[in-house]
């Protein structure tokens, strides 16, 4: 196909998806779901068209992820980051590693997959996603007790760099067989690195970013969310050059300018929430494209089990563990945010990274992620508006 038909038949699907998504927001259907379907319906050969390439879904989708998380910092408020830093980046962190471990040893027994495979699956699927929880927050207007809602956003805004990380170890670990001797220590060094560069690159250009904005006053409005947007790929690939974590980076970029930002404040939210929109879409459009439904068939049954005991199981008892130092939260919020572990497009991004270095039986596990996705959405994101009432955690409306 040529290049303009290309960017026409996206263009076309991003608008179908679009104009689906409010009839579905009125079903209650996340929107994840309503362009991944479309993707699905139109990628796979039923209109004389396929799309598969691992490369373009991983970089656009990674970029995407990126965006998200930017925006996602720029909507945080310093208030919730106080109210949430705690309880939020224990279940980021130590949440994650645990969850890992648990549903790595639930697979192991229950799948023909070795130790190692086992781990970078649970790997994949460990984190919460950070689109998926806002935009069913979102859509269903949901205000909770105890600062529930504000703990599940932090986590799941700041729990991708650990998964992310985990990912990748992994994977190198899985290709190269002198990998096998990374000891705990050099892990351990490479995550503070990851960690500290990231965090450090991210404050220092967030800081310069508003600085400069702040002491200048732009008198074209339209001009500051350009100039974010170019200190953002900044922050991208300056992290990425000096061996630090990109979402760490931009997520704390994007909370300093978000909050010390004195002039164009609403303009560079409405900028920015159309911008992460678009990347959403683009990502969830392009996950659909790349999979391919006679495939899911084949992996159907081998994932639902698994699926199952991660909500279940695995995520529950790594919250439960993860609260038992903060014994002023209720059991009714532990027993939310044991249940809400919400997934979506970021696992399904994090599958592309093996398959595209070529770990053996990596494509198989893009699709078994992909049901473990849908099947977390259709279950867990169903059930949070009608467990937080059931709990009476739900706000009353003033």
């Amino acid at each position: 196909m040529s290049f303009e038909m290309i960017m026409i038949g996206i263009a076309s699907l991003v608008a179908i998806g679009i104009l689906l998504h409010h009839p579905s927001k009125t079903l209650g259907i996340p929107s994840l779901l309503i362009f991944m379907s479309v993707g699905l319906v139109f990628g796979n050969g039923e209109f004389d068209f396929v799309y598969d390439n691992l490369q373009l879904t991983s970089f656009i989708g990674g970029m995407a992820l990126n965006i998200i998380v930017f925006v996602g910092g720029l909507n945080t408020s310093t208030n919730s980051i106080k109210l949430a830093w705690k309880e939020g980046g224990m279940l980021s962190s130590v949440g994650v590693l645990l969850t890992t471990l648990f549903f790595a040893l639930i697979l192991y027994y229950l799948l023909d997959f070795n130790f190692l495979t086992c781990l970078l699956f649970a790997a994949v699927v460990s984190s919460t996603d950070a689109a998926a929880v806002f935009s069913i927050l979102e859509s269903k207007k949901l205000k909770l007790k105890e600062n529930t809602d504000t703990v599940l956003q932090f986590e799941s805004a700041t729990n991708d760099p650990v998964a992310l990380l985990i990912v990748i170890l992994l994977t190198d670990i899985l290709l190269s067989s002198s990998g096998v001797t990374l000891s705990v220590a050099s892990i351990s060094i490479l995550l503070a690195q990851q960690i500290l560069v990231g965090s450090l690159f991210g404050f220092v250009l967030g800081k310069l970013c508003v600085a400069a904005l702040n002491h200048i006053k732009l008198e074209e409005y339209g001009l500051i969310p350009v100039f974010i947007l170019a200190c953002f790929i900044i922050v991208v690939y300056g992290t990425q050059s000096l061996g630090g974590n990109v979402l760490v980076a931009v997520y704390i970029a994007g909370a300093i300018i978000g909050n010390l930002l004195v002039r164009g404040g609403e303009v560079n939210k409405h900028f920015y929430n159309g911008l992460a929109w678009l990347a959403q879409s683009l990502m969830f459009i392009l996950i659909g494209l790349q999979i391919f439904p006679q495939h899911l068939l084949d992996v159907f049954w081998v994932s639902l089990i698994p699926a199952l005991l991660l909500i279940f199981v695995a995520r529950p008892l790594a919250v439960q563990l993860c609260y038992l130092p903060f014994v002023e939260a209720s059991w009714k919020k532990r027993l939310f945010i044991s249940s809400i572990g919400l997934k979506g497009a970021t696992p399904i991004v994090f599958a592309l990274i093996p398959a595209t270095a070529g770990v053996e039986g990596s494509v198989e596990m893009i699709h078994m992620v992909f049901l473990v996705v849908l099947f977390s959405v259709l279950l867990q994101g169903s059930a949070i508006e009608p467990l937080a009432k059931k709990l009476g955690l739900v706000k009353d409306e003033t």
